[in-house]
């Protein structure tokens, strides 16, 4: 945005994602949160102005972490209501973990900023959510996994979305905007650059 030699001033906190996994798949949410509040907490110490959580489903945990810093998280769920909405769009499908489309936290803070969600059925989750770990998390985009996500999405359009949030970060590697007749929305790319907005105007 600033041009010529200008590049990002970054603080990062990366983590062993199989540790994630592992608190994903015991329901031990309070873990996973004090996990990963006490990594916000360390880059507020070190100079951050503000706190991204660079993952989908771990906003589950988002105000746990807001609690353990005094600067502000800016929370992916609200910039991609944003953009949603700036395209004049009021329903939207929304693709991810078996935990972001179906625990209700994401869809409950996209109705709060006046977006309606729709998700796949329980069944079309499963596989999503499988191939989100089994594929995509390991380097792994498959033709029939794309046709698969490509299939839910129309699905999803003859229940009334008008698009698409990609709800996962490792989505937007599978599907991109030219395979679908819906407008879709990378929730990783736009939370990206609501945090280069935010800096611009501190």
């Amino acid at each position: 945005q600033l041009g010529g030699q200008h590049s990002a001033k970054l603080l990062l906190a990366s983590v062993d994602f199989a540790d994630i996994v592992a608190y994903q798949q015991a329901g031990d949410w309070q873990a996973a949160g004090d996990h990963l509040a006490q990594l916000a907490a360390g880059l507020e110490y070190a100079g951050a102005d503000a706190i991204l959580i660079a993952t989908n489903t771990m906003h589950k945990v988002a105000d746990e972490i807001q609690a353990a810093v005094q600067v502000p998280l800016l929370h992916l769920v609200d910039a991609t209501a944003e953009a949603v909405k700036a395209q004049g769009l009021a329903t939207v499908g929304l693709l991810g973990t078996q935990f972001t489309m179906s625990d209700g936290f994401y869809s409950r803070r996209m109705q709060q900023q006046g977006v309606r969600t729709l998700v796949p059925s329980e069944t079309q989750q499963a596989e999503i959510h499988r191939v989100i770990f089994d594929e995509l998390c390991l380097g792994r985009f498959e033709a029939e996994a794309k046709a698969y996500y490509l299939d839910v999405i129309e699905d999803l359009r003859t229940q009334g979305a008008e698009g698409v949030i990609l709800g996962c970060t490792e989505i937007g590697l599978l599907l991109k905007p030219e395979d679908c007749a819906l407008p879709l929305f990378d929730s990783a790319e736009i939370h990206a650059h609501s945090a280069v907005d935010f800096v611009l105007q501190c």
